[in-house]
């Protein structure tokens, strides 16, 4: 077996050659000749670009999540006004990395409103291509972002039950208040009216007065609990609703998919059967002139036969 002679020197010198015939300078001679051992790196595409800053956004995310899940969720570690500074700067991320991976879809639909044809038929399978693997992308992303907001839904969801559980206690205990303070006004008011007999009439409407202020205001505080405990339920109802719908939102972007793929799937099925059709009219045509020739052979042989006879 021959040796393979290494024509890579040779290819050099002839490079040299034709940039001296060309009149480059050593300095850009020797920039082509370095062009050969470290290749310039390939530029991105502007929606390659994106869907990166757009993964790094959902990645610094879940750091954000991992770093201060213990200081959301401890109740010992921050205070309440912390814990909302932390859930508005995680809503603040999660809409951010929803209006870039929206941006990327309206990308995709401009490219492929752009990429049809003539009748809205598609120019070419490589685009077509290259859209389905977009929309893969996009996909992906929203996955990965549905998967942070999860945990962070999650996270929310035993914050707002630690609040509940704490706000049921100290419901129990105002209503406890509540009747030993009316037992110990009832008590208070008879003493008063044993002992105090002998005082004016002016002192007991003032005591009055103030015992029904007093009522008023535990009722008032009573019903302002009530509503707050109903608001926190409501909020982790919202949570819970809101969850949901972030999958269902998901579930109908993954068959949004499936029904595109299948749509790629129909036009190819579409374009082999227009092919096909083509074939069969080409087969036709070709028959139909072997057939006439055929009996325009055959008519010339039968008179010739009668001819010759």
């Amino acid at each position: 077996m021959a040796r393979v002679r290494h024509r890579m020197e040779d290819f050099k010198d002839a490079v040299r050659q034709s940039a001296h015939s060309l009149g480059y300078d050593e300095a850009k001679l020797a920039s082509v000749m370095a062009s050969f051992i470290i290749h310039k790196p390939r530029q991105r595409l502007p929606f390659t670009k994106a869907a990166l800053k757009t993964l790094e956004s959902i990645g610094e995310l879940d750091h954000f999540l991992l770093k201060h899940r213990k200081d959301y969720t401890d109740l010992h570690r921050t205070t309440e006004q912390e814990r909302d500074s932390i859930e508005h700067e995680v809503s603040s991320f999660i809409k951010t990395c929803q209006q870039q991976i929206d941006v990327l879809k309206n990308s995709i639909n401009d490219e492929e409103e752009n990429s049809k044809g003539w009748l809205g038929i598609a120019a070419a399978k490589s685009n077509a291509d290259t859209i389905a693997h977009k929309h893969g992308v996009v996909l992906i992303l929203s996955e990965r972002l549905h998967s942070v907001t999860a945990q962070f839904d999650q996270l929310r969801a035993v914050r707002f039950q630690d609040a509940i559980n704490r706000a049921i206690p100290r419901r129990k205990l105002n209503c406890m208040t509540k009747k030993d303070s009316a037992e110990a006004s009832n008590s208070g008011n008879m003493e008063l009216r044993e002992t105090d007999e002998s005082r004016n009439e002016p002192l007991r409407v003032q005591q009055q007065l103030l015992d029904d202020e007093t009522r008023a205001l535990q009722v008032e505080l009573t019903g302002l609990l009530y509503a707050v405990q109903e608001t926190e339920t409501k909020m982790v109802e919202m949570s819970a609703l809101n969850h949901l719908l972030s999958t269902h939102v998901l579930h109908q972007a993954q068959q949004i998919e499936l029904l595109y793929d299948q749509a790629v799937e129909a036009t190819k099925n579409v374009e082999l059967g227009n092919k096909e059709l083509s074939q069969a009219i080409q087969r036709n045509s070709s028959s139909r002139t072997f057939l006439l020739l055929f009996l325009f052979v055959l008519t010339f042989s039968v008179i010739f036969l009668d001819w010759y006879s």
